[in-house]
């Protein structure tokens, strides 16, 4: 396994303070290599969005650090911070998040721009990207003309344009049907095995059946870890 592109150690974050506190994370140790998809399983109020928005700079732990390719994130400026979310993070939400009144290629080309690459240049880069996830023929398409599997295809667009190493995604196949769900989850799988790194967020034990390795939180605490090459990781359903 090669260095990790995300380091987190002892991580913790708190809500509050005093008798009404309320802890998210406790003791956080998570490393993700290069190549691996780590799916992050757990019921509801566990801690796996909270994870995610510190994995991506999006939230602050209370104690611990988060290292992305070598970055303390802690001791970056939040304009420091934003450009590495734009330049090495890629975020994939249940919801889409696409910016309704931009055309496909122009939602995906928007984190190029803000970095300031050239107009032509990011152009050409979220072309290539739509068209690795299929959709190569509707760059001018506004979200409202695209199906809800379209729409996330744009998302993971988005997410992997340029030379993004991690890409974080929570339940995008959420709100998408079975079919849909499983093309998502495939070009993720293909983008992974193409060098990126990548935490899945899911409470689907067939979801997670697409990843190296699984971890399960409880009470924001990791219970458990299990790779899927080892015996005992026999998940309901198989990769496909």
């Amino acid at each position: 396994m090669s260095s990790p592109i995300l380091r987190l150690s002892g991580v913790s974050r708190q809500y509050g303070s005093g008798a009404t506190a309320v802890t998210a994370l406790s003791g956080i140790d998570l490393e993700v290599a290069r190549g691996e998809l780590v799916a992050v399983m757990g019921a509801s109020g566990s801690g796996k969005s909270t994870l995610l928005a510190i994995a991506g700079g999006l939230a602050t732990p209370t104690s611990g650090e988060v290292v992305v390719e070598g970055e303390y994130l802690s001791d970056l400026s939040p304009a420091q911070l934003a450009a590495l979310r734009r330049r090495s993070l890629g975020f994939v939400f249940q919801d889409f998040n696409l910016i309704p009144t931009l055309t496909a290629l122009e939602n995906v080309t928007l984190p190029l721009e803000l970095d300031g690459f050239g107009g032509r240049v990011a152009r050409r880069a979220g072309r290539d990207a739509l068209a690795s996830v299929g959709l190569g023929e509707r760059p001018g398409a506004y979200p409202d003309e695209l199906s809800g599997g379209q729409q996330q295809r744009v998302a993971i667009a988005r997410a992997v344009v340029g030379s993004r190493r991690l890409i974080l995604a929570d339940e995008p196949t959420g709100a998408l049907d079975t079919v849909t769900g499983d093309q998502v989850l495939r070009m993720l799988r293909t983008r992974v095995d193409a060098g990126a790194a990548a935490i899945l967020v899911t409470h689907e034990a067939r979801h997670a059946a697409w990843a190296d390795r699984v971890v399960s939180l409880r009470d924001g605490r990791i219970v458990d870890e299990t790779r899927r090459d080892a015996p005992e990781s026999l998940l309901a359903g198989t990769r496909p």
